[in-house]
């Protein structure tokens, strides 16, 4: 693989806290995609805002403002990692689809492509730019225009399962599921417009617990213990 779009799950990123950064999981992710860097790897992410807000739960707030809190959460994650990436030795930018200031630079493939080139990592922040589109829509739409090779998923489950097994012990977790499966099915992987997308842009995607030692590096160079997402 030559380019992959990492996508970390906010929650994640925050750790036991469950709410902001644990900055120990952020150095460690940091890292790991130090490692693919020095190996030649383009590597791009975007990072889901959940560990500061999750707009759809909230009831009291009209729907686009909501959505537009949890693009600028994105935006402050986004902030964050690349200066953690930064402090490791490597060089990144961040691209929003919307004007933030000198905060961001304004998304466009040709600009994106300039910065990988250049050996940077990519930040996508802000998802889509507009309401009613996850994180999730945004990293595969990202994924298609800049041409990657393949999505990595780094969520806090380990992989796809047929269940919610927190709920369901007896849940079965999948080595590989197509894409048409997932949506049959409605696995849940990513939301329903990410994996009609995916599926009509043949974008495959693996799945794979970010907690697990090493787990982005393994999941890159062979060693894959979650789901691949076929297309």
């Amino acid at each position: 693989m030559r380019r992959i779009l990492l996508k970390l799950s906010g929650e994640a990123l925050a750790g036991e806290k469950k709410h902001g950064f644990d900055e120990d999981t952020v150095r460690a992710v940091a890292q790991q995609v130090r490692q693919l860097v020095d190996d030649g790897m383009q590597v791009g992410i975007v990072i889901g805002g959940g560990n500061f807000w999750r707009g759809r739960t909230s009831e009291h707030i009209d729907r686009t403002k909501a959505d537009q809190i949890g693009m600028l959460a994105t935006v402050m994650n986004c902030i964050y990692v690349s200066e953690i990436f930064r402090s490791v030795g490597m060089m990144t930018n961040i691209l929003t689809p919307f004007e933030c200031g000198s905060f961001t630079k304004l998304f466009s493939k040709d600009r994106a492509n300039k910065y990988f080139e250049k050996g940077m990592v990519v930040f996508f922040a802000g998802g889509t730019g507009h309401p009613y589109f996850s994180t999730d829509t945004g990293v595969v739409l990202r994924a298609v225009e800049v041409e990657a090779d393949v999505i990595l998923l780094a969520k806090a489950i380990d992989g796809v399962y047929d269940d919610d097994p927190a709920k369901n012990p007896a849940a079965r977790k999948y080595d590989e599921v197509s894409i048409h499966e997932v949506i049959e099915k409605n696995l849940q992987v990513v939301d329903m417009t990410a994996s009609i997308l995916a599926r009509d842009n043949r974008m495959p995607m693996w799945v794979f617990g970010l907690n697990g030692e090493n787990s982005i590096v393994n999941a890159v160079k062979g060693e894959f213990c979650g789901t691949r997402v076929t297309v």
